[in-house]
């Protein structure tokens, strides 16, 4: 994929740029809710207002054990200073609670100050977080590019038009046909948006 014209990269957190051993099945035993459920979108269906902290606290207490665990994927740093140094425009979209996401940048040191949780806008799919980049960034959806590691960012990128990038892992190779551009290795991204 030519990428030669994108001028801002916005990225995923957890499991792109960090691995924060959130363990989603896990979440879901704790609550008791079958695995594989979408954490948020079932959150948002149960009305029973004391079912819904207890299982937003065990969601939270999840992210930020991951936050106080997670440590870079590699390369990642390295390509997060070098589009920096390049000029890039750089940005973080993720389903994450705001309180874990900037325990994570903090304590990693992650360069980027454009920043959207759950509760600055609609969780992935919704394209809504990408669309304010674009706006805020003063980048048109054409020049810019989505990264993360699972469906919903490709399907956030598409719902946006935005170019959707796949950083890939043991297990998410089915969705590659689903995004723009793969990668297995940030040395790899580096190198396609090299100027």
């Amino acid at each position: 994929m030519q990428l030669t014209h994108i001028k801002a990269v916005v990225f995923d957190l957890d499991g792109t740029l960090v691995d924060s051993a959130l363990d989603f099945a896990a979440i879901c035993d704790d609550i008791g809710w079958p695995r594989g459920t979408p954490l948020l979108e079932q959150l948002a269906l149960t009305q029973d207002v004391t079912e819904h902290h207890r299982a937003t606290e065990i969601i939270r207490r999840h992210e930020l054990q991951g936050a106080l665990e997670a440590r870079w994927m590699p390369g990642a740093e390295r390509c997060l200073q070098q589009l920096a140094q390049s000029g890039f425009k750089l940005a973080l979209l993720t389903r994450n609670m705001r309180e874990a996401t900037f325990l994570t940048i903090e304590r990693l040191g992650i360069p980027i100050n454009q920043v959207l949780t759950r509760e600055d806008c609609a969780a992935k799919p919704d394209p809504e977080g990408l669309l304010r980049f674009s706006a805020s960034l003063q980048v048109p959806v054409q020049q810019m590019i989505y990264v993360g590691d699972y469906i919903f960012d490709l399907q956030t990128a598409a719902n946006a038009g935005v170019a959707s990038c796949l950083y890939l892992n043991q297990s998410n190779q089915h969705f590659a046909s689903q995004a723009d551009w793969c990668f297995a290795h940030f040395n790899e991204l580096a190198q396609a948006l090299r100027r």
